[in-house]
């Protein structure tokens, strides 16, 4: 299991590189993500224990005194986040309805302004309800925007939800957070 996960987020390749560097270089971290995203931005994400993730990414953040758009440290990250992350999920949900077949009773969208505040929201959102967690795309091919979708029963669904645009509110970095209850099945077409 993972013990921590921390991220940076720049609108600097070259910084990116930079801080990158300097990461690896604080703490005994295991590096999982280094790549360049929509808009010329740069995102970092390493792994490790607690501490030694939060060395690095304070590390990091110091050799970047400019082009930090969010940073995170996020500890006992949810499984669910990387499953999704990976597009690796199935969608059988707890939260489907007699009569409406394999369809949940309730779909939830988070979008956000940076790929590092989605999979903060991603990680409050399965650990706030019950959902299914299946999909989180990180500002790729988005104008830099990150966003998550989820499915489940429409109380655990507001739930989660809720914690997910908290935690990206306080950031001012969330776009739009919906609860659909009773969604179309053609919302799922592509996972079920």
């Amino acid at each position: 299991m993972i013990e921590a996960v921390g991220i940076i987020e720049l609108t600097s390749i070259g910084v990116g590189f930079t801080v990158q560097d300097a990461m690896l270089k604080a703490a005994d971290v295991r590096l999982v993500l280094a790549r360049t995203l929509c808009s010329g931005k740069y995102i970092i994400a390493v792994t490790g224990r607690v501490a030694e993730v939060t060395a690095s990414v304070d590390r990091g953040l110091t050799a970047a005194p400019e082009g930090v758009i969010d940073h995170a440290v996020i500890p006992r990250i949810h499984p669910a986040v990387f499953k999704a992350l990976g597009q690796g999920v199935e969608l059988h949900v707890p939260g489907a309805g007699a009569g409406g077949g394999d369809v949940p009773k309730a779909l939830g969208v988070v979008e956000t302004y940076s790929g590092t505040s989605v999979l903060e929201a991603a990680d409050a959102a399965v650990k706030a309800g019950q959902v299914t967690l299946f999909r989180v795309h990180p500002a790729m091919a988005l104008g830099g925007k990150g966003y998550m979708m989820m499915a489940g029963s429409v109380s655990d669904m507001k739930a989660a939800v809720g914690a997910a645009a908290q935690v990206v509110r306080q950031k001012g970095l969330l776009v739009s957070a919906v609860t659909i209850p009773g969604p179309s099945r053609e919302l799922f077409a592509e996972y079920l």
